[in-house]
């Protein structure tokens, strides 16, 4: 009998949120724990001590514990909309930009109180980035590729959330590609199927399945 892997993961978080995709356009069914992250459960710290969500746990008990890493497994038992598609050297830049230097200037600049710096000076920086993708996106409707893969799924929450901050500052910015795309995204049935709202797991509760019937 196959075991359901289970996934721990957290509604708003973008690394979940990523995750979350993957599991759902690979129709990998899990068993999904949705986690108070102020009060974490004691089987998510025993499989991962560090407990960053999101985590999985394999049927064989291996545990992931990078959203990366469970996109990319889930995607390589099934992959139906070719997300990976030979992921060029373009693709891995992205990432790794959005997840370093992006992350950190999303961080400074929607907490200013919990870092001693000026969150306008971040802002800067992460638009300066965006206007990078932005500037990709005028040669083609998505950033690695005619179609849609797991390189945009993989930014679109970190970008989303950077958004959402200021609304009204973010749409004056000259990002007219950057924005049609995030819209698009926005505007997914993927991504309203992700964000289904579930109530937070605790042990003995019966499972919960992901994607959803």
């Amino acid at each position: 009998m196959t075991v359901r892997p289970i996934l721990y993961s957290f509604r708003r978080c973008p690394y979940a949120i990523r995750a979350r995709l993957a599991v759902l356009v690979s129709g990998v069914e899990c068993t999904i724990r949705e986690v108070n992250l102020a009060d974490k459960p004691e089987p998510l710290i025993l499989a991962s001590p560090k407990a960053t969500i999101p985590v999985m746990v394999l049927g064989d008990g291996r545990v992931l514990e990078e959203s990366l890493d469970i996109m990319l497994y889930v995607l390589g038992i099934n992959d139906p909309e070719n997300w990976l598609d030979d992921a060029s050297d373009q693709a891995l830049a992205i990432i790794a930009t959005n997840d370093g230097a992006f992350k950190s200037h999303l961080d400074h600049y929607k907490y200013p109180d919990r870092h001693d710096d000026d969150p306008f000076v971040h802002r800067d920086g992460a638009i300066a980035i965006l206007t990078g993708l932005d500037a990709l996106l005028t040669q083609q409707p998505f950033l690695d590729r005619g179609h849609c893969t797991y390189v945009d799924w993989a930014v679109f929450p970190f970008i989303r959330q950077f958004a959402a901050i200021d609304p009204t500052w973010f749409a004056a910015q000259n990002l007219i590609y950057l924005n049609a795309w995030l819209d698009g995204l926005l505007a997914s049935n993927l991504f309203a199927k992700a964000m289904v709202t579930l109530p937070v797991w605790t042990v003995g509760d019966a499972p919960t399945y992901f994607p959803q019937s």
